[in-house]
């Protein structure tokens, strides 16, 4: 959602004020901060990085600054004290009003704007501009689920999503720039409802279906869910739609029904194996990834093994793992937290080593199976090599130097297997006139 976010931004400011982006600081003239509050540890950096770039505008006074995202929705007047150099502070939902911002920091008004105008902004954001095959559309935005840890809900506000029609409109100008992958976003995705047609409510499914049938859309992925908003609808367009890659992301965060409860999950843990049986039926071959939070207050060592268990039963192939992070403001930050940290991380060190290993497992298995890739680009680290990724979220690396390539369909047969990434060869491409989708 960040990333879409920045590119927004940057859609925005071209558009308004002809700039361009570039990677030298010191050749800006507004420099932007995308931010997120999801981890102190990532709060913490703004401030850092404030800082830096307090000294590139002591050496250029009409450098202007802003701080957008969700540190600056939850604690803009903070930032305000604290950073005084800062002109801007914009919340995730007011981003569109960048270009009035920008002009009035050119007069020296210091503007702090972080409302919740629900969808407003992408009423006033102009068409995507893309350079690549794969691109994200962000479909809903904030949660109303008020998890106990999260302060989503306080940073980006209720769920609201986007009519229908301007999604597969945004959807269609992004495929006739030669995107070939979509990536649906929302911080929970399948909450997705738009009942702005009276004639009818489309749910999350009924944008992938019609995502799918846009000429030149081959791929779809969609991040992140929730498990209770995950509808028998959406399971079946794992069955029907062939788009849809085998591939998904389904937070858990804890296997132990005590905690879940503690977090206000608004499911148990065999209503999550439930859920991911029957997705597996309607996808065999699907590949799983979830989030988890380790050490959250009250976790004793009993509620970590009923995690573990989860974790092998399930089999997930990726995870994004944390120690527990208290956000002020949450209502779990009232708990009392007497686990010690040092037994925290030695908890999480375990469980990202046995997913390190069930990932590496299924890496294994893939060797000498052909793939269906996304031609990307070039191997950054790997010269001669170009790389494209496969439907379960895996980067190919293979022997070719064919820039006509990249945004293409290829197949490739894996050769071997590495932690983070597959060796393969080439055997056909989209540049071959026999190559059937």
């Amino acid at each position: 959602m960040n990333e879409y976010d920045s590119s927004r931004m940057a859609d925005l400011l071209g558009e308004s004020h002809d700039m361009e982006l570039t990677d030298n600081a010191e050749e800006a003239d507004v420099l932007l901060l995308n931010t997120c509050s999801i981890r102190e540890k990532a709060q913490d950096k703004v401030y850092h990085q404030l800082g830096r770039w307090k000294k590139l505008k002591d050496k250029k006074p009409g450098l202007k600054i802003g701080v957008g995202g969700c540190v600056a929705s939850q604690e803009g007047d903070a930032i305000r004290k604290r950073a005084k150099h800062v002109d801007m502070i914009f919340g995730p939902q007011t981003l569109h009003k960048l270009p009035t911002m920008v002009d009035a920091a050119a007069k020296s008004i210091p503007i702090t704007d972080v409302t919740f105008p629900e969808i407003e902004k992408f009423d006033h954001l102009p068409a995507p501009r893309v350079d690549g095959a794969e691109a994200f559309v962000s479909v809903m935005e904030g949660c109303s689920k008020y998890c106990t840890f999260c302060v989503v809900p306080y940073t980006r506000g209720e769920e609201v999503s986007r009519p229908f029609n301007d999604i597969i409109q945004e959807v269609t100008q992004l495929a006739e720039q030669g995107v070939r992958e979509i990536h649906l976003l929302g911080q929970n995705v399948n909450a997705y409802r738009d009942e702005s047609n009276a004639d009818m409510e489309a749910d999350l499914a009924d944008v992938i279906h019609a995502a799918a049938a846009v000429d030149g859309v081959e791929r779809i992925r969609f991040t992140t869910s929730h498990p209770v908003e995950f509808t028998d609808s959406l399971i079946e367009a794992f069955r029907t739609v062939p788009e849809l890659v085998s591939h998904l992301h389904l937070p858990v965060q804890s296997g132990s029904n005590k905690i879940l409860k503690a977090m206000k999950r608004g499911h148990d843990r065999q209503a999550y194996i439930d859920k991911i049986n029957k997705i597996k039926a309607a996808r065999p071959d699907i590949s799983l990834s979830s989030d988890f939070i380790i050490g959250f207050p009250g976790e004793t060592d009993d509620d970590f093994v009923d995690t573990m268990n989860l974790i092998q039963e399930i089999g997930f192939d990726h995870s994004f793992s944390f120690v527990y992070s208290q956000r002020p403001g949450t209502p779990a930050a009232e708990l009392e937290d007497d686990t010690p940290e040092e037994l925290k991380k030695q908890r999480l060190a375990i469980l990202q080593r046995r997913i390190n290993q069930q990932s590496y497992d299924i890496s294994q298995a893939m060797i000498g199976s052909t793939q269906r890739i996304l031609v990307t680009g070039y191997s950054p680290r790997d010269p001669g090599k170009m790389q494209g990724r496969t439907e379960n979220n895996r980067i190919v690396n293979f022997p070719a130097i064919d820039a006509r390539l990249i945004g293409k369909f290829a197949d490739v047969i894996i050769t071997d297997a590495f932690p983070n990434s597959l060796l393969g060869e080439l055997i056909s491409s989209e540049l071959e006139s026999s190559y059937s989708l």
